[in-house]
């Protein structure tokens, strides 16, 4: 994914949503690149100045499991995303929600109930 304001993405995914910064390119300065883990996932992410929101038809979505969906919903929230669907109990036996980051990107925030 590339971002217009790298640093604050970075602090998005790591400080609110719990990604573990693994590596970064260059060592020193401004990154321009970064790439995070999150358990077995990662997710890259890049500088580019003159990126805007994605298209509809290029957008993803990052599924997050939380230990608590409305506890992770409301530290979301308060780090800069934007709920778009309050956290609410599914039939197949978890409770879910969809929020985006400050860049608009989408994720799915689910927990087991």
């Amino acid at each position: 994914m590339t971002t217009p304001d790298l640093p604050r993405l970075i602090a998005f995914y790591r400080d609110v949503v719990g990604f573990e910064l693994t590596y970064r390119f260059p060592d020193e300065g401004a990154p321009e690149f970064v790439a995070l883990r999150l358990g077995s996932s990662e997710l890259g992410l890049a500088a580019n100045p003159e990126a805007g929101e994605p298209a509809d038809s290029h957008r993803w979505e990052l599924c997050v499991y939380a230990d608590d969906c409305d506890a992770a919903v409301g530290a979301l929230r308060t780090g800069g995303a934007t709920v778009t669907e309050e956290p609410v109990d599914q039939p197949w036996g978890e409770r879910s929600a969809r929020v985006t980051d400050p860049d608009g990107n989408r994720l799915l925030v689910l927990a087991r109930l």
